[in-house]
């Protein structure tokens, strides 16, 4: 069996890598604003349950390789005040982001969809989504600004990262750690069980 990650996300990857597997990276090209307008009224869970499985089944279809591939995907967003948020883009909008989160707690929601695709063909899907409780430092100005200045919240769910720079303003979490940094493991291996894979079949680093 091969994995497939379809995400550009580093810290994904990294994740994964960590946990003793070594995906392939391939990216798909899913209008993610489009797909989020044509669900505006859907619940924060669906709407990246959804964004994971389009991005999953995009990169899906392109694999032509003979044998069992299982394609990986997800999406993250920070729910708070009732909105959904994701990766801000500009510096403006990560400060009043931080202005508006710093003392407070948000819930990071993942997507996340794995599908087991066989000489080229989608056999099964399992979708499901992991929500983690995130509790806000208060950084002071010169340290937002600091941080924003390095370009690391701009490009990230909710203008924070866990295992980055961003770490040092955030007071703790409530729930699976992973799932912050972009991809549960614990789900994850729920999903490929649900596939009859399990995430040991698929190590490729042992400890000696």
């Amino acid at each position: 069996m091969r994995l497939v990650l379809a995400s550009a996300s580093p810290a994904r990857l990294s994740v994964l890598r960590a946990a003793g597997l070594d995906p392939v990276v391939r990216v798909s090209d899913v209008d993610e604003d489009a797909l989020l307008a044509a669900h505006a009224a859907a619940p924060a869970a669906e709407k990246v349950t959804l964004l994971a499985g389009a991005k999953a089944t995009t990169v899906a279809r392109t694999c032509e390789d003979a044998g069992v591939v299982l394609v990986v995907g997800c999406d993250s967003m920070l729910h708070i005040d009732g909105e959904l948020v994701g990766k801000p883009h500009s510096a403006d909008v990560a400060r009043e982001r931080w202005q508006a989160m710093a003392g407070r707690t948000g819930e990071l929601v993942t997507g996340h969809a794995v599908l087991r695709v066989v000489d080229g063909e989608i056999e099964q899907v399992a979708e499901g989504h992991a929500v983690t409780t995130v509790r806000f430092a208060t950084p002071t100005d010169a340290e937002l600004e600091a941080y924003l200045a390095t370009g690391e919240p701009l490009a990230v769910a909710g203008s924070f990262t866990l295992d980055g720079l961003g770490g040092w303003f955030v007071d703790g979490i409530d729930g699976d750690p992973s799932n912050v940094i972009g991809i549960s493991l614990p789900l994850v291996r729920r999903l490929l069980g649900s596939l009859g894979v399990s995430p040991t079949d698929l190590w490729t680093t042992r400890v000696s």
